[in-house]
Order: C-alpha cells, then sequence, then structure tokens
C-alpha cells in the first residue's frame, strides 16, 4: 500500500469535526469505566531488578578483566600462574582499550534485551486485562441472547443440506 492510497480528502476535517458535534455526550459512568480501563493499561514504574535471565550475562558484560589465573599443573603450574599474571599486569592497559568498544556493545545489547523483556511484560498484561473485558462483553451479550431459537446453519451450506452428509462426486469425464 502506498502512502497516498491512504491520504483522503473525504469527508473534509470540517464534516468530521460537525460529526463529532452532533454526538451525544457520553453518560458520566461510561466516561469513568473507559478511564478506569485505560488507566489500569499504563505501565506501572518498572522495577530496578534485572530479568533473571538475564544477570548472568550482566555480570560478565566488562570482557576487560579476566578471573584470577589458575593451573592445575603440580610442577610447573605456579610459575604459569606467575606468569600469566605479569602478562596481564604488564598489558592490561593495552587489552583495556583493545576490549573497551566491545564493552560498550556489550552494555547496549544487554540494556536493549532488558528493554525488550519490559516491553513484552507490560505488553502481555495488557492483552489479559483487554482479553478479560472482552469475555466479560461475551458473557453479557450471551445474558441478552434469546436461549430458544431457530438452528443456526454454519455459512457456505445450503439449508437442505445435512451438515454431516459428504457431498455427491462427480464422475470423471473421459476424453
Amino acid at each position: 500500500m502506498r502512502a497516498e492510497d491512504l491520504i483522503s480528502t473525504q469527508p473534509t476535517p470540517e464534516a468530521v469535526a460537525e460529526a463529532l458535534r452532533r454526538l451525544p455526550a457520553p453518560p458520566p459512568e461510561v466516561v469513568e469505566a473507559l478511564r478506569g480501563k485505560f488507566s489500569a493499561t499504563q505501565e506501572q514504574a518498572s522495577s530496578s531488578a534485572w530479568p533473571t535471565f538475564l544477570d548472568a550475562a550482566r555480570r560478565k558484560r566488562d570482557s576487560r578483566y579476566a578471573d584470577a589465573p589458575t593451573s592445575h599443573r603440580p610442577v610447573v603450574g605456579p610459575a604459569l600462574v606467575m606468569a600469566k599474571r605479569a602478562f596481564r599486569l604488564t598489558f592490561q592497559p593495552f587489552i583495556n582499550e583493545a576490549l573497551r568498544r566491545q564493552v560498550e556493545f556489550n552494555e547496549a545489547i544487554l540494556e536493549a534485551l532488558a528493554l525488550i523483556h519490559e516491553h513484552q511484560r507490560v505488553q502481555a498484561r495488557t492483552q489479559t486485562l483487554w482479553r478479560q473485558e472482552v469475555e466479560k462483553r461475551l458473557e453479557q451479550l450471551d445474558a441478552h441472547l434469546p436461549r430458544s431459537g431457530p438452528e443456526v446453519v454454519p455459512p457456505g451450506k445450503p439449508s437442505g443440506q445435512d451438515a454431516g452428509a459428504e457431498p455427491a462426486r462427480r464422475k470423471p469425464r473421459r476424453r
């Protein structure tokens, strides 16, 4: 669909405004009920706690600092640990600079994931509220329907055709 297909000149804004002026004012209880529904769907203050599935990633987001070096080798292990510590101590400024952009990226991704999670949580809560409202309205409509009445025929079926019977099959044509 193109944008010019969406833009219309009929009805004019003046005609729409006039039609709105002719509408009767809604009853105050309906207005209050609508305000209550909208306030229920408004986003509540989100908790400052991170989602549990992001906690481990949040603790590891700074890749510039590694855990303390260890070794399982009994004889040369202490020498290897000391060499690793000396290397890390000597080259830590270079390591920090090399990984600085990676750390910034990790933090941005984590914040985006937390924001997406929050939006999904709010959307699920809003959908639940609207679903409850629709179910309540359907129950009200069902209460107003007459209980005994003519049987409803599914659309697309002629009234004389049995719903359980298979349609008659045509004979294949010979060529």
